[in-house]
């Protein structure tokens, strides 16, 4: 079996975290979380509400295109939760690393806005959400998923729409080339 990656993607509050791992365990497959690579200055600027410039950004987009890269080459399926708002972000995480599938969660502002007041102790704020929205660059070639339904619809959903069954996903992926996703 080739080794496959899926990049989960959207703005902060869209469920990346919650929907990677869901997607991670129904594929008995790694589960990351991109927030987990930043650097230390990149946190602390977001907790202060400073937006992240491009520049604060290659660092934490080297890591993870290092991780993906590395998984790859041990022939390791894994799940990627990042926000990858910019084409040049995806591009960056995508250089090289073939059979990577980008999976945009997306959901309007209201109800992400909804979702960010409601959770605790998470470093992004929610003011930091209209930021997020202007720096989105919706993503081309992607699989879209709407956020509304429960987790497990959605699961469900990317699950039916890229052919995923278990840990045996080296076959279809709803017709599109995983290692063509995003990249024109």
């Amino acid at each position: 079996m080739k080794a496959r990656f899926f990049i989960v993607m959207g703005v902060s509050g869209s469920g990346k975290t919650v929907v990677g791992k869901a997607l991670a365990k129904k594929l008995a497959w790694d589960f990351f979380d991109a927030d987990d690579f930043h650097p230390a200055e990149n946190i602390a600027k977001m907790a202060a509400d400073i937006p992240l410039t491009d520049r604060d950004r290659v660092p934490w987009l080297d890591r993870l295109h290092d991780l993906i890269a590395s998984r790859l080459r041990d022939h390791k399926s894994g799940v990627l939760a990042c926000s990858a708002l910019k084409q040049a972000y995806r591009k960056r995480l995508l250089a090289g690393n073939p059979l990577v599938q980008v999976v945009f969660l997306k959901g309007s502002y209201d109800l992400i806005m909804s979702r960010m007041e409601a959770r605790a102790g998470h470093f992004m704020k929610p003011e930091m959400l209209q930021s997020q929205f202007a720096t989105l660059e919706e993503p081309r070639n992607a699989l879209v998923v709407d956020i509304l339904p429960p987790v497990e619809k959605i699961v469900e959903n990317i699950s039916a729409a890229l052919n995923l069954t278990g840990s045996s996903v080296a076959g279809k992926t709803g017709g599109r080339q995983p290692g063509r996703v995003d990249r024109d």
